[in-house]
């Protein structure tokens, strides 16, 4: 290696992920992505290396096999980040000597102690590490990846025929792969022809006048962009579909007759059909010719993917073949999409799924407590926002999300606030033309919690109705059949067991002996909301409500509590419901002397508790 060069001017590393490390705890490896389409040392995500050879060095097959996979199109490998040492400084002199850096030119390379200090970076060129002391992080991250680029996607069922003599099977795995290259091979056939597609009548209306122009580039399927320039997240990013159409007939120089030729087979030989279902994603430029979407990024994404589920199948050829299923993810802390590859066969449960879930989680730097790579939690293109930036998953009107957010403070002076971590759906009396008022508003609590649930991903089962509440309640022996249909109320007892019956969720149930008491469970409340996050349902008499938050002074003793009351009746108006005080800080005594929880009333307090799962 050369001596250390000068710096330029123009070498400066930009760094647009928000965790350049993903843990200092062990030394390792992190793979540094970059993209050809930003400028020059332009860092967007780190990969953690989790494969090691016997030499405790990365295992490079084994990591181009899993990363080939999993980065999309448009993406690439542009260095690599070394932890390691106890500071930045001992790690210096080995990373600009370490070979699994410094494998391919123009590369980043980078430094990291375990103990904290900065990130020293190195470029190379030419084979000489420059030092580079210049580094700038992003502000407006998702503005800087997707007002440059969209995304392209194409996905492709293919059946594929192999015939194998039967008294010859050693030959099968030579018949399968001569059958894979024709395969392949067929994707770059200049005779197939790739239709790109943009679901909107403003498309459609200037079709023509797009074919007519000679060098198309893919901003002018970008829509979203012209239409809504302030949605800049990969939620509201152009997605250009891509279908692959095969000419099977060719052309013939003069008119005639189709006619079929037999060929009969010298040998017996029988026939198995092997199906695969490629989708593949691609992050594209803005403004690169359409022609090199689709040669340098859809076609080798095609082959890629392709040749990844060959392999998979390869050694269960002559058995039952695995299922394979192509899913694209953007879990939290990423900004661009992965694709992963599920083999079907295997429930989602299953330790060997659960275990490819826990490599990917640490490959990534996601937590191992909550599921962010389930196929619910997969991207799903058909309910991606129009231009418009509409978007619902649920059937009929969908409902109001996150209703506590932007509301009035509580009042507290020098309290800690303590609130529900992620998303919920507001319930409340009346709602699907459903008349409980007087007596569904601990079933109106539970469908808001299990709303959390489903919308963390730990399920993909619907909000249950009232009737499937009570069905549930009937099945595990808790209620007679008569209760179905019936109007009887159910407090936190019946939640927890709905809860256990439907999604597998455990409860914790807190009792007080008046609703004076519930203050003195301020602390224990804050301490659920910060490690558990989930809603609360607070049941007393024949009242029942949906806790999201506390605001507590552990000095002064003062609190309050943010409700969300299922019992209002109106549409789903957010400044109505707030103005009207259906969602907000309630204290247990208020300016006036009023107690909002009952003293002459036991209350129950369901804690539903979250899952440790990946």
């Amino acid at each position: 290696m050369n001596e250390t060069e000068k710096v330029t001017d123009g070498d400066t590393i930009k760094i647009l992920c928000p965790r350049l490390i993903l843990t200092r705890r062990e030394p390792g490896l992190q793979w540094l992505i970059g993209s050809p389409f930003f400028p020059p040392f332009t860092i967007i995500s780190t990969f953690k290396s989790i494969h090691t050879s016997s030499s405790s060095s990365p295992d490079f097959i084994k990591e181009s096999d899993d990363l080939r996979t999993l980065l999309i199109k448009g993406f690439d490998i542009i260095g690599g980040l070394i932890v390691g040492g106890s500071s930045s400084d001992d790690g210096e002199k080995n990373a600009r000597e370490d070979e699994r850096i410094w494998r391919i030119e123009n590369l980043i390379g980078a430094v990291a102690g375990l103990s904290g200090g900065d990130v020293k970076f190195f470029v190379e060129r030419r084979g000489n590490v420059t030092a580079v002391n210049s580094v700038v992080y992003e502000e407006n991250q998702e503005k800087f990846v997707w007002e440059r680029g969209c995304l392209f996607r194409c996905n492709l069922p293919i059946k594929m025929p192999v015939y194998l003599p039967v008294k010859n099977e050693a030959d099968a795995e030579k018949m399968y792969l001569r059958a894979a290259e024709v395969v392949a091979s067929s994707f770059k056939d200049p005779l197939v022809t790739y239709m790109i597609s943009q679901i909107s009548s403003l498309w459609v209306k200037n079709l023509l006048k797009i074919l007519m122009q000679k060098k198309l580039t893919c901003a002018h399927f970008c829509l979203k962009s012209k239409s809504s320039p302030a949605l800049i997240s990969i939620e509201n990013a152009d997605v250009i579909q891509v279908s692959v159409l095969f000419n099977r007939s060719g052309k013939s120089p003069k008119s005639s007759a189709p006619f079929a030729e037999y060929i009969p087979a010298l040998e017996e030989a029988r026939l198995f059909v092997v199906d695969f279902e490629l989708e593949v994603l691609c992050y594209v430029a803005k403004d690169l010719l359409l022609m090199s979407a689709i040669s340098k990024l859809i076609i080798p994404a095609l082959v890629d993917q392709f040749n990844s589920m060959k392999k998979a199948v390869l050694p269960k050829l002559l058995a039952q073949h695995p299922q394979l299923c192509s899913y694209h993810f953007n879990p939290p802390g990423l900004l661009h999409p992965i694709t992963v590859i599920y083999e079907l066969n295997y429930g989602e449960t299953e330790l060997k799924q659960v275990e490819v879930r826990r490599s990917l989680h640490m490959r990534l730097g996601l937590p191992f407590d909550r599921p962010l790579l389930r196929i619910a939690n997969a991207l799903d293109f058909s309910m991606m926002k129009d231009g418009s930036g509409n978007s619902s998953k649920r059937k009929g009107p969908s409902l109001l999300k996150d209703v506590h957010i932007g509301i009035p403070s509580s009042g507290v002076s020098g309290g800690f606030v303590s609130l529900v971590q992620g998303s919920y759906e507001y319930h409340h009396y009346l709602q699907d033309g459903f008349d409980d008022s007087g007596w569904g508003c601990a079933y109106r609590s539970l469908q808001t919690i299990i709303s959390w649930f489903r919308l963390q991903y730990y399920t993909s089962i619907d909000v249950p109705s009232h009737r499937e509440i009570q069905q549930a309640l009937v099945e595990i022996g808790d209620k007679d059949p008569s209760f179905i249909g019936s109007r009887e109320w159910i407090g936190a007892i019946e939640l927890s067991f709905v809860l256990d019956k439907l999604l597998g969720v455990s409860c914790k149930i807190i009792n007080v002996r008046s609703g004076a008491e519930l203050p003195e469970k301020c602390r224990e409340l804050a301490l659920h909301f910060e490690n558990q996050g989930t809603p609360i349902m607070i049941g007393g008499g024949v009242l029942a409500y949906t806790l999201l938050g506390v605001d507590y002074n552990e000095a002064s003793g003062d609190c309050a509590f943010l409700i969300l009351d299922p019992h209002y009746t109106g549409n789903d108006d957010h400044k109505k419901i707030v103005n009207g005080g259906w969602c907000g800080w309630k204290k247990a005594v208020d300016s006036k002397g009023r107690n909002f929880f009952l003293h002459d009333k036991f209350y129950n307090l369901l804690l539903p508790q979250r899952p440790s799962m990946v």
